[in-house]
């Protein structure tokens, strides 16, 4: 199996789209909750900041589309790995157009890019967790067994095992990475129960974290060469107690980052920017 990845958690690039005025009546939603979508506004305008200015990373903005209410979700649309870019066929039909300005974005910066063109597959970048090591990707509503395949077949140096993911939207509505070799978990039954299939499909050992807010779980970790360990979390106000288990992190630059409106659509914080990592060119 293949070690740890060279440069894990180390990013140049993000990719963030704007939001649409239509997301607050027409995106996607497992609840029926009101949105304010000059909160969300606020709320989007804050986590680009923090990519941007705290952590500097070089950001591409791509328009908001109306006639997408979901876009600003840009997540499912690509898997980027090194320098391969597998866009993906997103699970709800309604969605399948937002992958054409990622592709756009991808492209100008040189990646390679692999489509998804089987019709038969359907793949969400939310079902997609990359360790550094391999790749889980979870069974869901929006991803099946065929798109894991062509993912795996994209990705050939990693292995890739699939996760049934039986609640929720997506495999990292409850789990992501909080560092190398570190799996941040929510606490329900089926969390526990798809931490317990990875860790039994897996040759390494995995620490965890479990927090007791399954949408807590949801993080972006970075490791950046001028701050180290960077983790992205749920704030206070939203999950106070899990919020009080990322202090365990000691090592970390742990920022809060506010996700009060999108978590109404089921967006959590992964959903909203592709992480790239562009080698300099020599």
């Amino acid at each position: 199996m293949a070690g740890l990845m060279a440069g894990f958690g180390h990013y140049t690039h993000a990719v963030v789209r704007g939001i649409p005025r239509s997301l607050a009546k027409e995106a996607l939603r497992s609840s029926e909750r009101e949105m304010d979508l000059a909160k969300v506004v606020m709320e989007h305008d804050a986590y680009v900041e923090v990519l941007r200015t705290r952590l500097g990373l070089e950001v591409v903005e791509l328009p908001a589309d109306e006639s997408l209410p979901d876009c600003v979700f840009v997540e499912d649309t690509a898997v980027v790995c090194g320098d391969t870019a597998l866009i993906t066929r997103p699970g709800a039909e309604s969605r399948r157009r937002e992958t054409e300005a990622m592709k756009g974005a991808l492209k100008d910066l040189n990646l390679n890019i692999v489509e998804m063109s089987d019709e038969n597959a359907t793949l969400d970048g939310g079902d997609v967790l990359f360790t550094g090591r391999e790749f889980f990707v979870g069974l869901s509503k929006r991803t099946n067994q065929r798109g894991a395949e062509i993912l795996a077949d994209a990705f050939k140096d990693y292995a890739v095992s699939t996760v049934p993911v039986l609640e929720g939207l997506h495999l990292k509505s409850f789990c992501s990475m909080g560092g190398p070799g570190l799996i941040v978990i929510g606490s329900s039954e089926p969390a526990q129960k798809a931490l317990k299939i990875m860790q039994q499909m897996s040759d390494h050992r995995y620490d965890k974290l479990t927090v007791p807010d399954d949408f807590a779980a949801n993080c972006i970790y970075m490791n950046l060469p001028s701050k180290g360990h960077v983790l992205l979390h749920c704030t206070a106000e939203e999950f106070p107690e899990s919020a009080k288990v990322f202090e365990k992190l000691k090592d970390h630059m742990l920022i809060p980052v506010s996700n009060l409106e999108k978590v109404k659509v089921d967006g959590a914080l992964t959903c909203c920017s592709v992480l790239i990592n562009k080698k300099a060119n020599i």
